[in-house]
């Protein structure tokens, strides 16, 4: 038999109903990989019993003859943003050190009732801050990616959901939760060659889950295979009362809807997305994808996106305003961290609390949006802004006249090594220069893995869709993924 930890989520979920191997033999093979990576430092809270208390309920209830649930037989990754009942949840900061949540995020309870387990809470740049899991106030993540010149640099996941990535990739657990709000499932996918979707903002619930950028959050699946994606996005959506800005729309039975086949559908091209100084590879691979999808049926359309230039900078101006506003809560008073030094006045400890609780990074787009929420700057800066917002939301309406995906590179680079960005933030930023036109215009958008560069490393291609049109990107991102034949994986590393 295939060794379990080898076995994607449609392979597992199968061989469970088939009765080829248990839900617990299946969980406690994937604990004990997560148990024997701790060099990865992906995982912040391990919870073997979590997922062998739910594959105990899969094996009992497929003994008494019932019908499998769509996860049974599955144990999962989470990231440490989503809010676990009685589960430490710190969004990898110290200021919410030992908190413990009394309920679950929507997500995870769509999970558990689909009888998926949790193998534990994974690590993530400080409340999604960052691009490639240095800003974790718990360690970085180490990708389980090497160069393969032999360099001993240890390499980024990608952010935020780096954590995510690396256990998927490193095959500690089959998928993981992922959250993107300017990019951060389909960035840490393409640097670690596994595939991850971003739906249209609202599918999946953003309750409790600890919020950065209020109209840009959302959740998302990570795992090895389009088809995974696909199963997961159906487990882990729904509308929600809790969320005021969840679709109140079904479901839609995606891995059932699965096709390769493009023919019909028209694929633009943006040409602004031929950036200067993008690495050769890049292009190249962006180029046998575009031969990809034609090959698929697809007919190919080059397209204006003319303000994508400026997502960027709005992003940055928009993600730390409400951010700003979001994380205004941790002071010290309710939950979390509580610094009071002798002597010290209310405001005191405010000053104290936020002074040790929030990493660099986290200060530096709180005083960000801090100043441009100020009275004096609003206009100046956040209101004009979500202008830009308006416009790029717009582009994207325009070029859906003409085609029906696009079709980019996800990441302007491969990984790059821990460190080698991190003092210069906007160096560190551009890394989501292909990512957040989506984000900001709320579109479905996924990263599938296609090529290695000229060191091995993993590179994705990304396909944008319209609002709604989750069937239509998957879809597409299964013609690339058939004729990319991507089988490399990260060498054994433990």
């Amino acid at each position: 038999m295939t060794e379990l930890t080898e076995l994607t989520v449609a392979e597992l979920r199968d061989g469970f109903r088939s009765g080829a191997f248990s839900a617990r033999e299946a969980a406690e093979a994937f604990n004990a990989a997560v148990a024997g990576a701790k060099i990865l430092n992906a995982f912040l809270i391990e919870t073997p019993d979590h997922a062998l208390a739910a594959a105990d309920a899969a094996d009992k209830a497929r003994a008494a003859g019932e019908e499998a649930k769509p996860l049974a037989g599955v144990p999962l990754g989470i990231k440490d943003l989503f809010c676990t009942e009685g589960v430490q949840t710190t969004a990898a900061s110290n200021i919410l050190g030992g908190f413990k949540p009394t309920y679950e995020s929507t997500v995870t309870a769509n999970l558990w009732r689909a009888g998926a387990g949790m193998l534990g809470k994974l690590n993530m740049d400080q409340f999604a801050m960052g691009s490639s899991n240095e800003t974790s106030a718990f360690g970085n993540v180490i990708s389980p990616w090497r160069r393969s010149d032999g360099g001993n640099a240890a390499l980024a996941p990608g952010g935020s959901s780096g954590g995510s990535s690396a256990a998927v990739a490193a095959r500690i657990v089959p998928a993981a939760t992922g959250t993107d709000t300017g990019g951060s499932i389909r960035q840490p996918a393409a640097f670690t060659g596994i595939s991850g979707i971003k739906p249209t903002y609202g599918r999946c619930s953003r309750w409790g889950v600890v919020a950065f950028a209020s109209s840009l959050d959302q959740a998302g699946p990570m795992a090895r295979t389009v088809r995974d994606c696909a199963i997961m996005l159906e487990a882990m959506s729904g509308f929600d009362p809790k969320d005021a800005t969840s679709l109140d729309m079904p479901v839609p039975a995606w891995e059932q809807g699965l096709s390769p086949d493009l023919k019909g559908k028209r694929i633009g091209i943006p040409k602004e997305y031929r950036v200067d100084n993008m690495p050769a590879e890049i292009d190249a691979l962006w180029q046998q994808g575009i031969a990809w999808a034609r090959d698929a049926g697809a007919e190919i359309v080059e397209v204006s996106l003319p303000h994508t230039k400026y997502a960027l900078p709005a992003y940055y101006i928009i993600a730390p305003a409400e951010a700003s506003s979001n994380l205004a809560r941790y002071d010290g008073v309710r939950y979390g961290l509580r610094e009071l030094p002798d002597g010290a006045g209310l405001q005191d400890m405010y000053a104290a609390t936020r002074a040790a609780g929030f990493g660099a990074e986290v200060k530096r787009r709180l005083m960000i949006g801090t100043y441009v929420l100020s009275a004096g700057f609003y206009d100046a800066y956040y209101n004009q802004a979500q202008k830009v917002r308006a416009l790029i939301a717009r582009d994207f309406d325009d070029a859906w006249e003409q085609c029906d995906l696009l079709l980019t590179p996800t990441a302007p680079s491969a990984a790059f090594a821990l460190g080698e960005k991190s003092a210069d933030p906007i160096a560190m930023y551009l890394n989501d220069v292909f990512t957040v036109p989506s984000s900001l215009a709320g579109l479905p958008a996924m990263s599938v893995p296609a090529g290695l560069d000229g060191q091995g490393l993993p590179l994705g291609l990304q396909i944008i869709g319209k609002a709604f049109d989750e069937q239509g990107v998957l879809n597409a991102g299964l013609a690339l993924e058939q004729r990319a034949g991507f089988t490399a994986r990260p060498d054994r590393w433990w």
